[in-house]
């Protein structure tokens, strides 16, 4: 009779604690959008390169890291607009921001995604690239941050824990401080996020397809939230 007794409450327990957590994970999203709402935050996503500038190329695939930087900062956009967030895109389609390719086209490329930046004054700044390295064996995701603002060291630690947490991370990194024009050109909270390497087999097979680029968008949603959920970026 104990036996019974002491097991019907045990998962009478177990049951009430699954209801709180997930009780307590709807409040927080729900909270989350309406924060975002009310506030009208806004995140700009910057697909790195485009037009004739297509960044590294994929060593078996010969898939432009252009393209899969905007592909990924598409999923990022539906990401944050489901969390209430409104979402300008520096570079919404695979042209570049340079006008005509002509001498200096690259300076006028960056000068124009930082105006936008500037113009917008969002709560946080997403800079999507993919990496590459001489050695094939270097992999995993990567995350920059301007050393000189503790803002964005802040975002960048939220959105790389976000990434180490991931099934498919091998290698849990550190987000490192990084000289880079789009971290430079705003006050804003900015990160530059290398999804993978295009130089190494299976980051690249992972990179390519679609599944693991919604994958990836959403660990950055999370880390950019949580980061945004803190309060961080207004102090």
């Amino acid at each position: 009779m104990n036996f019974f007794y002491k097991h019907r409450v045990t998962v009478g327990l177990l049951c009430l604690t699954l209801a709180v957590f997930i009780t307590f994970g709807f409040c927080f999203f729900a909270l989350s959008r309406t924060t975002a709402e009310s506030l009208r935050l806004t995140v700009v996503i910057d697909a790195g390169h485009g037009g004739v500038d297509a960044g590294v190329v994929g060593r078996t695939t010969n898939t432009k890291e252009s393209d899969i930087n905007l592909s990924v900062s598409r999923l990022l956009q539906q990401r944050f607009e489901e969390a209430g967030f409104l979402v300008v895109q520096t570079r919404p389609t695979e042209a570049g921001l340079y006008g005509i390719a002509t001498a200096g086209y690259k300076r006028r490329d960056m000068e124009k995604r930082a105006e936008i930046i500037r113009k917008t004054a969002p709560a946080a700044v997403i800079s999507v690239h993919q990496n590459f390295f001489s050695q094939t064996s270097r992999r995993g995701a990567q995350v920059f941050f301007r050393e000189s603002l503790k803002s964005s060291q802040t975002l960048a630690a939220s959105v790389q824990l976000a990434l180490n947490a991931m099934p498919e991370c091998v290698r849990r990194s550190s987000a490192l401080a990084g000289d880079y024009f789009v971290l430079n050109c705003s006050e804003v909270p900015s990160v530059i996020v290398e999804c993978g390497f295009l130089s190494n087999p299976e980051d690249e097979a992972l990179l390519v397809t679609k599944s693991y680029q919604e994958k990836i968008a959403r660990a950055i949603a999370e880390g950019v939230i949580a980061f945004l959920s803190t309060g961080a970026n207004l102090v």
